[in-house]
Formats: structure tokens, C-alpha cells, sequence
């Protein structure tokens, strides 16, 4: 796990135009705060940069001490449209004012508004839409679904829902074991033999692209495909970010049309814009059954949503598949706003045209540090440096270090993320300046040619 510094240290001071820097960090005068939160938390929400946010803005964010941070993490890829967008607040001040803030499933405009637009922008023919509130209820569901479908198909037997090695779908039981990270999966004990995983083509840590593989793997594990009632995969996985090849996609789509297994594409991150097309699943030229949804589909409040087939969608009766907050107003007029703005603003386009500046730069510090950048991924305004000790060996600490040192420069990561550990995440609000990002990357660029010569 990541461990920042949690002692004041002095750094350099930094004023820029998107950055400032003039208190030691973590700031004196917050560390009562931390104190009490790490009394009353559980330690397992100590894993992020110590920095006490008062406010954000755009793609920046302010403590109460004058320190200013250009923000890479987008709050873990949900303010797609930047921080408190003026229309997400002037949509979310109206909707206070009007004194609707909680209705359970019954019955209010912007709701179908919402869901009228999620159906607009999804592929033809998903056009029912599922209002939750966490991306974790989102993939739920889509197990669910998938294992419903494929029960009423071809009976009990057909239920296995197939995943990939490293993918993370949510930290709930179901998500957990459809996902591909073996330690996220202990606590549980007696897994479920319905669920298995095959290696995931990311092209770095699994070399093997073939389509085969997939096959190979399942037969080895003694998987009937027609038993298989669906697969789900990230469009990207966070750790890379990994993409599969579009061949690789599109067998996988021609193998579940064949055993007539649903395809389900978890979109929680990498939705909305994040790597350049709406769905970052449009690069493959494919459609899925099921799309998940959550994190940038408001830019702000907890909303997710699953996407998907009539026919699959409507299994389940009137009032036996709900949500205590299925549609809350809150997020779900902040999730209208957003959208519309996303469409009258670009932003999807802005995303995909600065993938050129963002992604030569990241190349750049590979070149500049060959043994020590594994790899370089990325699309649209979602990429990664693998920071590793040699070949593919990961090096959690040195990324560790860079990402710290961002910080006392006054650029905002998480916490580095993948198996090992390794990876420097980059994801800035998608609304980001084509000057503010070479700002970054200069921070970035002088960090790594410090820490890895």
C-alpha cells in the first residue's frame, strides 16, 4: 500500500499559473484533521496524497492555505467535466431550491430525462436503462442479468460468468469474484466455481494476444462454452491502462453472439469521454449486451447506470429489481447537466485531440529512461507510466516517490496503482487546457528525470 509522508516537510515554493506551492506539506495546520480521521476511519482510507481540499474548481484543487493543485486524478476519473461545472451547480442549486431530494422509484421528470439521453448515446438497440448508485451495484447487476439470461436459455448448467486476470469491477462480493485480482478475493473463502478468469491481452504483462488463449483457458478449466452465460471485461483496465486489440475484441464478441452469452463491458471508468469517444468500447468497434456505467456519468454525485437490451433488461418483474436510491434526484439532474454539457462544450473531442500532446510526452520520459519505463499506455486523457526495476519487475517505491514529489510540486495524482503497484496514473478532468496539460507534463518530466537517473 502507498504510504505518504504524513510529517510536515518543508518544499519548494511553486507559483505558477495553474500551480502553487507556499506552505510545507502536508500543512502544519491539517494535521489535526488527518488526526481525527485516522481515529475515526478505518485504515483503509489513508491512501491518498495528505492534502485537506477545501474546494475545487475546473481542473484544480484548494486548501485553505493557499496551496493550489492541478489535478491528474479527477477525484479516481468521476469529474470528467471538471470540478463543480457551473452548469452542474446551477442545475443541482435549482433542483435544491425546488425541494426534490429524494424519491425512491417513484416517479420524477428529470429521471426520465436521463434516461432518455444515457439511451441516446449508447450503441442502437440498448435502449433500457437501469438508474444505481455505485459502479460495484452496476457491475452487480450485470452478473445478475447475465446469469438470469443464461439460465432461462439454457437451464442451470449455463450460468458461468467468465473475467480477466487483473480487472477490477467494485468491491462487492460478486464484483469481486468476476474480478481478477486473487488477493481481492481471500476474504471471501468459497468462491463461487461459476465465475473464472482467462488472461487479459494487455500486451505487458500477458504477451499471448491470441484469441486462442481465451479458448485454451477455458477448456483447461473444463468450461463448456455453451455454459457460459456471459463475459464481462473493462473496456480499458485502470492499472495499464490496458486495451485489448481490436481483433482480440471482436473474436471475443463473434465467440459470445455464437454461445449466445452476453457481452458485458464495464465502463465505470473509462465512460464518458475518458479515452476519447464516449464509450472507450467505440475503439473496438463492438457492441456489447450490457455496458455498466458510473464515476464521469455526472462529474460529481454518486450515480451509476447499466445499459443493455430489452429483452435482457426486462427479465425481472415490476418492483423485484430496484434501488433504494435508483434515480435520486440529485445526481441524477447533476447527471443531465453534465452530459449536456459534455455535448455542447466538446468534450469528448477535447479529450481525443489532446491524446497526441499527452501521449508523445509520455513517450519522451520513456525514451529518456528506457530501463526504468516499463511501458507506456494510453487513449484520450487516461494513460500510464509503468515504473519497474528492470524488464517487467515493478518498482512500487520509486513510482511511489515520483507520485509524492508531484504533489510537493503542486500536481494532484492518486495513489500509484496495478498489481505491484507501479503504475503513475494520469487522468485530468477532460475540460483540462492544452497549456495546463503541458504544465503537468513538465512537472512530471523534470520528477522522473530526478528520481530515475
Amino acid at each position: 500500500m502507498a504510504v505518504y509522508n504524513r510529517t510536515p516537510v518543508t518544499v519548494p515554493c511553486v507559483e505558477t499559473k495553474y500551480r502553487t506551492i507556499k506552505t510545507a506539506l502536508p500543512v502544519p495546520e491539517s494535521i489535526p484533521l488527518l488526526e481525527k480521521l485516522e481515529k475515526f476511519e478505518p485504515q483503509s482510507m489513508l491512501g491518498q496524497p495528505p492534502v485537506v481540499w477545501d474546494r475545487a474548481e475546473g481542473f484544480q484543487v484548494y486548501d485553505k492555505w493557499g496551496n493550489i493543485w492541478l489535478d491528474w486524478s479527477s477525484g479516481v476519473l468521476v469529474t470528467n467535466m471538471g470540478h463543480a461545472h457551473p452548469k452542474i451547480c446551477a442545475a443541482l442549486e435549482k433542483a435544491v431550491k425546488n425541494k426534490l431530494i429524494a424519491t425512491y422509484v417513484f416517479y420524477h421528470e428529470q429521471r426520465a430525462e436521463l434516461v432518455e439521453l444515457l439511451a441516446s448515446i449508447a450503441p442502437k438497440g440498448l435502449d433500457k436503462v437501469f438508474l444505481l448508485t455505485t459502479g460495484s451495484e452496476a457491475t452487480e447487476n450485470c452478473i445478475k442479468l447475465a446469469r438470469t439470461y443464461g439460465i432461462q436459455k439454457g437451464g442451470r448448467d449455463k450460468h458461468v460468468i467468465v473475467g480477466f486476470t487483473n480487472a477490477f469491477h467494485g468491491r462487492t462480493m460478486g464484483a469481486q469474484m468476476a474480478g481478477g485480482v486473487a488477493k481481492q478475493k481471500e476474504w471471501i473463502v468459497n468462491l463461487d466455481p461459476g465465475f473464472v478468469t482467462v488472461p487479459f491481452p494487455d500486451g505487458f504483462i500477458n504477451e499471448d494476444l491470441r484469441f486462442e488463449l481465451f479458448l485454451e483457458t477455458l477448456e483447461n478449466q473444463g468450461i463448456d462454452p455453451k455454459n457460459v452465460a456471459g463475459v464481462m471485461s473493462e473496456s480499458f483496465q485502470g492499472a495499464g491502462p490496458y486495451f485489448m486489440p481490436i481483433e482480440y475484441a471482436q473474436q471475443l464478441q463473434a465467440f459470445c453472439r455464437e454461445n449466445d452469452a452476453l457481452l458485458i463491458m464495464d465502463e465505470v471508468q473509462a465512460g464518458f469521454g475518458r479515452a476519447g469517444k464516449w464509450f472507450a468500447f467505440e475503439h473496438y468497434d463492438i457492441t456489447p449486451d450490457l455496458i455498466a456505467c458510473g464515476k464521469g456519468i455526472s462529474s460529481s454525485l454518486p450515480l451509476a447506470a447499466v445499459i443493455g437490451r430489452q429483452d435482457v433488461m426486462n427479465l425481472y418483474k415490476p418492483g423485484s429489481m430496484t434501488s433504494t436510491h435508483s434515480g435520486s434526484p440529485l445526481p441524477v439532474v447533476a447527471a443531465v447537466a453534465n452530459i449536456k454539457a459534455m455535448k455542447e462544450e466538446k468534450i469528448v473531442e477535447n479529450a481525443a485531440q489532446l491524446e497526441p500532446t499527452l501521449m508523445t510526452a509520455l513517450y519522451d520520459i520513456q525514451k529518456k529512461h528506457p530501463a526504468r519505463v516499463g511501458a507506456v499506455f494510453g487513449k484520450g486523457l487516461v494513460a500510464g507510466l509503468q515504473i519497474v526495476k528492470s524488464g517487467k519487475d515493478p518498482d512500487p517505491d520509486t513510482a511511489q516517490r515520483i507520485n509524492e514529489t508531484c504533489f510537493h510540486r503542486g500536481l494532484l495524482m492518486f495513489a500509484p496503482v496495478g498489481t505491484g503497484g507501479q503504475c503513475i496514473k494520469i487522468c485530468p478532468p477532460l475540460t483540462i487546457t492544452k497549456d495546463a496539460l503541458l504544465d503537468g507534463v513538465k512537472v512530471l518530466t523534470q520528477v522522473c528525470d530526478e528520481i530515475l537517473d
